[in-house]
């Protein structure tokens, strides 16, 4: 496994909406995951979404109470009423933390690694995470999400 290069704003390819992954199980594909789960964790990040390593691909990472998710292709199905403002950060933004509002709970549907069809209902930290990453594959980057 490589540790990849991570993109660092103000770079134009963090706000390039991501290509759907057509073959999960393309060993390109397999490699990059595993390349990401490796960089995610050298650099403490909790999450990592492809457009980070310069991948233009509806791809994310995310570990989460010692567990790895990897989310291919996801959509959020819904999100609670309730909002909640907590402190983000991301390691395209080395150093900076911002308290962003975002649903409290949230249901997603993705492929995992394997290319199986899953759905997850999350919340707390993971429910955050998995909707900063799916964020960066639509090219939205955290600093678009602070409110006056």
């Amino acid at each position: 496994m490589a540790t990849l290069p991570i993109i660092k704003y103000p770079n134009k390819s963090l706000r390039r909406k991501s290509e759907k992954v057509k073959d999960v199980l393309d060993p390109e594909i397999q490699k990059l995951v595993k390349d990401m789960i490796a960089t995610m964790k050298k650099n403490n990040g909790l999450g990592l979404a492809a457009p980070q390593v310069k991948k233009s691909l509806r791809l994310c990472v995310i570990e989460e109470s010692g567990t790895v998710y990897v989310f291919v292709n996801p959509k959020i199905t819904s999100t609670s009423r309730k909002r909640v403002i907590a402190e983000e950060g991301c390691l395209s933004f080395p150093g900076k933390f911002i308290p962003i509002r975002r649903p409290e709970k949230i249901k997603v549907r993705y492929l995992d690694e394997k290319g199986i069809k899953s759905k997850l209902k999350a919340e707390g930290i993971l429910a955050r995470a998995i909707q900063h990453e799916i964020d960066h594959l639509d090219g939205i980057l955290m600093i678009d999400r602070i409110r006056d």
